[in-house]
C-alpha cells in the first residue's frame, strides 16, 4: 500500500502569542502574527489547509516532501522566539526557553 495516496500526510502547526491568530479565506490561509498587515499563504496544488479554532493549522496532502516544505515555509513566517515562546511551532516540538536578564 502506498501511504501518501491511501492515508495522506499531515503536519500540525501551533500558533502561540497574544493577538496571533489564523483563519481560512477561500483556500488561502490568513495569518495575523503581529505584523502591520496579515500574511496570506496560498496552497500549492495538492495541498490543503485546515484550521482548528484560531491557534492550530493542519497542512495535508499526498506528497510528504511538499507537505513538509509548505509547513516549514509557514513556520518561517514567525518562528518561535526563545524568551516568551511566541510564534509558530510544530506540534510536539520542544522550544528551548532562555532566561531574561536578572535586573529586568
Amino acid at each position: 500500500m502506498v501511504t501518501g495516496v491511501s492515508k495522506g500526510y499531515r503536519k500540525t502547526l501551533l500558533i502561540e502569542g497574544t493577538g496571533y491568530r489564523v483563519s481560512i479565506q477561500g483556500k488561502n490561509l490568513n495569518l495575523q502574527l503581529g505584523y502591520s498587515h496579515p500574511k496570506i499563504v496560498e496552497p500549492p496544488a495538492g495541498i490543503t489547509f485546515e484550521v482548528e479554532g484560531t491557534q492550530t493549522i493542519h497542512v495535508s496532502g499526498i506528497d510528504r516532501q511538499q507537505v513538509g516544505q509548505v509547513a516549514a515555509n509557514i513556520r518561517k513566517i514567525r518562528a518561535v522566539e526563545p524568551y516568551k515562546g511566541k510564534g509558530i511551532r510544530y506540534e510536539g516540538e520542544y522550544v528551548l526557553r532562555k532566561e531574561s536578564k536578572a535586573g529586568a
